[in-house]
C-alpha cells in the first residue's frame, strides 16, 4: 500500500464529518446562539477573561490541545500495523474527540466558563462534582507528566546500557533546545506585537514570529558545530527542570504576555508544517513498510508490551479521543471565545486537524525500513531478545541503513525509545522524498539534517503548548478548590495564590516524569487521559439530559462506553503488572520507602487505582442521573 490514496480519503471523510455532522451537533444537539454574551465578554478582566479574535483563540486551542499523544500515539501503535490505529484515529476523532471537544466548550461557555469538575457538581451532583475535581487534578498531573517524558527523551541527555553490559552516553539536541528556547522570547515580542506595539495586527506578528522561528531552527544548525554547544547539550534532569521553569511562568503570566501568543505562533507553524507534510506524502507518496496487520506482535512487542486490545486505544489515545482537551476547552478556551458559534471550529474543527495530525505521524512511522523503525524504539539492551521475532516481521533496513540515517542527522538515534525521534527521522525521509521528485541532487543530502531537526522543534512546539496551558488549567482547578476555603485563595485571589498553586502543580508533575520508564509514564498517561474523556462525555450526557436534549444523548453514550470498556481493560491489566512489580521487589528488598524505585512502583499503582475509582463513581453517577429520564 502507498500513502496516498490512504492521505486522500482520510481527507475526504474527515470534510465530511466537518460539513455534516458538526453541523448537526451544532443546529440540533446544541442549538448554538449567536447572540448569546459569553463568559469573555461578561467577565472580561484582561487576565484569564478576554475576548479573543476567533482565528486567534483557534490558534491557541489548537496548539494547547495538540500535544504529545497525536504525534508519538501512532508511532508507538504502528508496532500493530498501520491498520488498526488508522481505523481508530479516523472513527474515533469524528464520532467522539472533536464531539467531545466542540461540546465541552459550549457547555463550559454557558455555565460562565468554569472547569468540567465544577459543571460536574451542576449537571450530576455534589458527590460526582468532588470526586471528578479529584480525578481531573491527578490526571492532569499525570498527563502533564506523560508529555514531559517526550521532551526529555527526545532533547535530554542519557547513558544507554549496550548489550555487553557497557553504557554509552548520548549527549543532549544542542541543535534542539536552543531553537525551542528562541521560542520563548519569540512568543514575548509576538505577544506584545499583537497587543502592545501593533494592537489588532495580527497578520504582521504571524509572519515576524514565523519568519523568526524558521530562523531560529537553522540557526541552531551552527550552533551545533560551535564551542556554545554544550551550554544547550542539556542532560534528561536539564530539561526537565528547564521545562518546570517554563511551565510555572507561562501559567502565572497574564494569558496574552506569553501563552496565547506562543500558541498561537506554534499553531501557525503546526498547521503549515502538517499542511507541507500533506502535501509531501501525496507528491513522494512512500510505500507503506510497516504491515497493514502485524500479526507477530499482536500480544504485545518491543515497543508496546501490552496486547493489541486493549492497548492500542490507550497508545493512540490523543489522536481519536483526549480527555485532555476537555480541560483545555472548559479551562482558558471558554474563558476567550468571543461568539457561541465560534466553538464549531474552534472545537470541533481542531481536533480533526489533530486527527489529520496523527494519520500523518502512522504514515511518517509505517513509512520508514521496518527493521530501523524497531531498533530505534527499542532499548538497545533489549534488541537480543527481540531481535528474531523483528526479523519475522520483515522489510529492508538494518544496522547499515540506521548508520546512514544518523550520518544524515548528526544524531545518534538507535535506542532512542520514545518515538519523538523516529518520527523526525520519518518526517525528513518524506521531505527528502518530496523534494527528490523534482531534482534528485546531491546536496539535498545536506538538507537532512535541518528537516530532522525542524521536526524535533515542531515536536517539541506540539509538546510545550501543551504542557503551559495544562499547567495554567491546573493553577485553576486548585484556585477553585482553594477559593471554597477562603476568597482569597480563589481565582480572584490575586498573585500570590496563583504562585502557590502553579508551584504544586508543578512539583507534581516533574516528580511523576522521574518516577519511571518512558512505556511505563505513557500507558499510565494514557489510561489518565481516555478515562478523563470519559468523565467529560458522562457530563455532556448529564447535561444533555437536564437541559431537555435526551434524545440526542446516544452522540456521547456510546463514545464514552467504548472508552469506558477499553480503558478500564487497560488499566486493570496495568495495575495486576504493577502488583506483581510490587510483589518482587518487596520479595527482595522488603517493605522500605529508603527504595524509591518501590516508592515510585507503589505511587503509580495507587494512582492507576484512584483513576479507575473516581471513573467508576462518575459512570455510576450519570448512569442514574440519566436512566430515569430516559426511561420517560
Amino acid at each position: 500500500m502507498s500513502a496516498m490514496p490512504v492521505m486522500i480519503v482520510v481527507l475526504c471523510v474527515l470534510a465530511i464529518a466537518y460539513r455534516y455532522y458538526s453541523a448537526f451537533i451544532a443546529a440540533k444537539v446544541l442549538a448554538l446562539d449567536p447572540s448569546a454574551v459569553t463568559p469573555a465578554h461578561r467577565f472580561n478582566d484582561g487576565q484569564n477573561f478576554h475576548p479573543t479574535s476567533k482565528w486567534v483563540l483557534f490558534g491557541h486551542h489548537f496548539a494547547a490541545i495538540s500535544g504529545a499523544g497525536p504525534l508519538i500515539g501512532p508511532v508507538l501503535a504502528a508496532q500493530f500495523g498501520y491498520l488498526p490505529g488508522l481505523i481508530w484515529i479516523v472513527d474515533g476523532v469524528c464520532l467522539a474527540g472533536a464531539v467531545q471537544d466542540f461540546m465541552v466548550l459550549v457547555i463550559s461557555s454557558r455555565h460562565g466558563g468554569k472547569s468540567l469538575g465544577q459543571i460536574a457538581y451542576v449537571e450530576i451532583n455534589k458527590v460526582a462534582g468532588h470526586t471528578a475535581t479529584i480525578a481531573i487534578l491527578i490526571i492532569l498531573v499525570v498527563a502533564i507528566a506523560g508529555l514531559g517524558k517526550v521532551v526529555v527523551k527526545a532533547l535530554g541527555g542519557e547513558t544507554i546500557k549496550m548489550p555487553d553490559g557497557s553504557t554509552v552516553l548520548v549527549p543532549g539536541s544542542s541543535w534542539g533546545t536552543f531553537t525551542i528556547a528562541c521560542t520563548i522570547p519569540i512568543a514575548l515580542f509576538v505577544g506584545l506585537w499583537m497587543y502592545r506595539i501593533r494592537k489588532g495586527r495580527v497578520i504582521e506578528a504571524s509572519i515576524i514570529g514565523g519568519i523568526l522561528t524558521l530562523g531560529a531552527t537553522f540557526l541552531g544548525g551552527y550552533l551545533a558545530s560551535s564551542s556554545y554547544a554544550h551550554y544547550f547539550a542539556l542532560s534528561a534532569d536539564g530539561v526537565k527542570w528547564s521545562m518546570a521553569v517554563y511551565g510555572f511562568a507561562a501559567a502565572v503570566l497574564p494569558i496574552w504576555i506569553l501563552l496565547v501568543p506562543r500558541d498561537y505562533l506554534s499553531s501557525f507553524l503546526k498547521i503549515g508544517t502538517i499542511a507541507l507534510l500533506i502535501v509531501g506524502t501525496i507528491i513522494a507518496n512512500p510505500k507503506l513498510e510497516t504491515p497493514a496487520l502485524n500479526h507477530t506482535f499482536f500480544s504485545g512487542g518491543p515497543i508496546v508490551r501490552g496486547q493489541i486490545f486493549p492497548f492500542l486505544f490507550i497508545t493512540v489515545m490523543c489522536g481519536a479521543i483526549s480527555g485532555f482537551h476537555a480541560l483545555i476547552a472548559s479551562g482558558t478556551t471558554s474563558k476567550m471565545l468571543m461568539n457561541e458559534v465560534h466553538a464549531r471550529p474552534i472545537g470541533y474543527g481542531a481536533m480533526l486537524i489533530e486527527g489529520t495530525v496523527a494519520v500523518v505521524a502512522m504514515i511518517a512511522a509505517a513509512s520508514l525500513p521496518v527493521q530501523d523503525y524497531y531498533a530505534m524504539n527499542t532499548e538497545i539492551a533489549a534488541m537480543p531478545a527481540w531481535n528474531d521475532r523483528i526479523l519475522q516481521v520483515g522489510g529492508a533496513g538494518g544496522v547499515e541503513h540506521l548508520a546512514q540515517y544518523e550520518s544524515l542527522t548528526q544524531e545518534t538515534l538507535r535506542g532512542r525509545t520514545g518515538g519523538a525521534v523516529t518520527l523526525a527521522v520519518g518526517m525528513a525521509n518524506i521531505f527528502d522524498k518530496a523534494a527528490r521528485g523534482f531534482a534528485n541532487h546531491d546536496w539535498l543530502n545536506a538538507m537532512w539534517k535541518y528537516w530532522y531537526h525542524f521536526a524535533i522543534m515542531f515536536e517539541a512546539l506540539f509538546i510545550l503548548t501543551t504542557i503551559d496551558a495544562g499547567t495554567r488549567v491546573g493553577r485553576f482547578l486548585l484556585q477553585e478548590m482553594a477559593g471554597k476555603l477562603h476568597p482569597k485563595l480563589g481565582l480572584q485571589g490575586g498573585i500570590t495564590s496563583a504562585v502557590i498553586c502553579t508551584a504544586l502543580i508543578v512539583l507534581g508533575w516533574v516528580y511523576i516524569l522521574g518516577s519511571g520508564s518512558f512505556a511505563t509514564i505513557w500507558a499510565i498517561f494514557g489510561i489518565a487521559n481516555q478515562m478523563l474523556a470519559v468523565l467529560a462525555l458522562g457530563v455532556i450526557t448529564s447535561y444533555l439530559v437536564n437541559t431537555g436534549r435526551g434524545r440526542y444523548a446516544w452522540v456521547t453514550i456510546v463514545p464514552m462506553v467504548v472508552v469506558f470498556m477499553t480503558t478500564t481493560s487497560a488499566a486493570v491489566s496495568l495495575l495486576n503488572t504493577q502488583v506483581i512489580s510490587i510483589r518482587t521487589q518487596v520479595a527482595n528488598t522488603g517493605w522500605t520507602f529508603a527504595n524509591l524505585k518501590l516508592f515510585d512502583s507503589m505511587l503509580q499503582a495507587t494512582l492507576n487505582l484512584c483513576m479507575m475509582t473516581c471513573t467508576l463513581i462518575i459512570v455510576t453517577a450519570v448512569a442514574r442521573r440519566v436512566f430515569v429520564p430516559l426511561k420517560r
